[in-house]
C-alpha cells in the first residue's frame, strides 16, 4: 500500500494542489509573477553568479524567474512526479526529483541562498528541525534561507494550515525564530506577506490590507504594548547562517 503522503504528493498537480500555472504548453512569463518578481527584488543579491537552490521548488516558477533575471547558478528538488513533470513540459530542467534531506546529505554545499517556499508545514516537528540543520550546513557563512509558512497568528491563518492534508505543522513569528535560531541560524526577520502592487486591483487590495486591518492592530496594541505583530495568513522569513555549526 502506497503511503499516504507519497500518494498525495504524487497527485498534486490534478488535485489542484500545486500553484497555478496556467497553459503548459503556452510556457511561462516572469511578468505572471509579481510576488515572486518582489520576493527576488527584497531577498536575493543581486550578483548573478550566487549559488541558489529552492528545496520543495514545486514545477520551478521561482527558478524560472530568477533565470529570467540573470541568475546563473539555480537548482531545484521536489518529491512530487507531477510536479517535476511539469516542469519539464515548461522547460524548467533544473528541477529534479528527490527528497530534500537526501538533496542536502549529498555532498551539495556551498550554497549563497536557499529558498524552503510552504515545505516546512508539511514536515512533522523533529523533520523540521533535521531539515533547517542540513539547510545550515549546506549554506556557506554568512549565506541566507528564505521560508514561507503559514502564520498561525494571522487573520486566517488556518485558511492554509488546514488548506492542504498533508500539512502537518504551523507557525507563529516567535515560534519560526525559535526553531531559525536552535539550528544556528541568526538576522531572522519576519515579513508580512502583503498583496505587491502590480496594477490597478493590486493597488486596491493593498491599500484595503492596510485599512482592513486596522482594527485588530489596534487590538493587539492595546493588549501587548505592540504594533508589529504579523496579520497576513502566510509569512515571509528570512535568516542568515551564523559562523561555526548549529
Amino acid at each position: 500500500m502506497v503511503d499516504w503522503k507519497t500518494k498525495l504528493y504524487e497527485a498534486y498537480v490534478s488535485t489542484e494542489q500545486a500553484a497555478a500555472t496556467g497553459d503548459a504548453e503556452a510556457g511561462l512569463s516572469a511578468s505572471d509573477f509579481p510576488q515572486l518578481l518582489a520576493l527576488i527584488h527584497r531577498h536575493v543579491p543581486p550578483e548573478r553568479s550566487i549559488r541558489i537552490a529552492d528545496l520543495g521548488c514545486g514545477h520551478g516558477s521561482l527558478i524560472f524567474c530568477l533565470k529570467s533575471l540573470g541568475y546563473e547558478h539555480c537548482s531545484g528538488v521536489d518529491r512530487s512526479s507531477e510536479q517535476v513533470d511539469l516542469a519539464r513540459r515548461l522547460g524548467i530542467s533544473e528541477v529534479k526529483k528527490g527528497n530534500l534531506d537526501q538533496f542536502l546529505r549529498s555532498g551539495k554545499t556551498g550554497y549563497d541562498l536557499l529558498f524552503l517556499m510552504d515545505v516546512l508545514e508539511h514536515l512533522k516537528k523533529q523533520e523540521v528541525l533535521d531539515l533547517l540543520e542540513l539547510a545550515h550546513g549546506a549554506l556557506n557563512v554568512g549565506g541566507r534561507i528564505v521560508i514561507h509558512v503559514p502564520n498561525g497568528e494571522g487573520l486566517f491563518g488556518m485558511r492554509v494550515r488546514y488548506g492542504d492534508f498533508t500539512h502537518e505543522v504551523c507557525f507563529t513569528p516567535q515560534s519560526i525564530k525559535q526553531v531559525l535560531r536552535a539550528c544556528g541560524f541568526r538576522e531572522v526577520a519576519v515579513h508580512e506577506d502583503r498583496p505587491v502592487i502590480h496594477g490597478a486591483i493590486s493597488l486596491i487590495r493593498a491599500v484595503l490590507w492596510r485599512i482592513l486591518t486596522v482594527r485588530e492592530r489596534l487590538i493587539l496594541l492595546a493588549e501587548t504594548g505592540n504594533m508589529g505583530h504579523i496579520l497576513s495568513q502566510n509569512m515571509l522569513v528570512s535568516a542568515k547562517r551564523s559562523p561555526g555549526n548549529a
